[in-house]
């Protein structure tokens, strides 16, 4: 999935109620697993000037991008933290933790050569789906409207939760983005 589709599902499954910390908690966990990536991409194209053909065919796949995205997209990592919240009873981190392993929940299913480990650290396994959230020679074509759609029904449920001021145009801002990257994937990266 998007990144802008990770947010908005994770605070409407984990944002309840909707108060600042328990809804930015919320919004911060569906963002982290696919913090890493922006990070190290945004870094090695607008400061290294690395060519993006080499960030996203080589450096993507490099075993120390992958050791990364391993950490940070684990079932393994994302679950204990969770139980560790539920334990100690903190709505706080039960909302990011929860909004990160739903995060990592919803992208199994939807890459398709670009998979991560997220099994670490039991295994470096990684599914390769038949499916993929971006590439329309692996379904996206399908795929794409129905997370839009997923990300519509998001936004439209926080809406209705008597958001935060600053989580108004926060939501507003996330659902533009994902139609815009849904856009681009499917008329402008895509295969096939």
């Amino acid at each position: 999935m998007n990144t802008p589709a990770h947010l908005l599902v994770g605070a409407a499954v984990f944002g309840k109620p909707a108060h600042n910390r328990i809804l930015a908690a919320a919004f911060a966990g569906g963002l982290l697993p696919d913090l890493s990536l922006y990070v190290m991409a945004g870094v090695s194209l607008a400061v290294l000037g690395i060519p993006p053909s080499v960030v996203f065919n080589d450096l993507y796949f490099s075993d120390a991008w992958q050791t990364v995205f391993a950490i940070d997209n684990s079932f393994v990592v994302w679950g204990g933290l969770c139980a560790l919240a539920v334990w100690y009873k903190s709505p706080w981190a039960i909302a990011l933790t929860g909004a990160a392993l739903l995060h990592v929940v919803l992208d199994f299913p939807l890459h398709h050569d670009d998979g991560r480990p997220h099994f670490w650290p039991a295994t470096w396994w990684v599914f390769e789906s038949p499916f993929s959230y971006w590439d329309r020679g692996h379904g996206a074509a399908w795929i794409a409207p129905v997370e839009a759609a997923c990300a519509t029904a998001a936004a439209v449920i926080l809406w209705q939760r008597s958001l935060p001021i600053w989580a108004i145009p926060c939501v507003l801002m996330l659902l533009a983005a994902e139609y815009w990257v849904v856009r681009q994937w499917l008329f402008f990266f895509a295969s096939g």
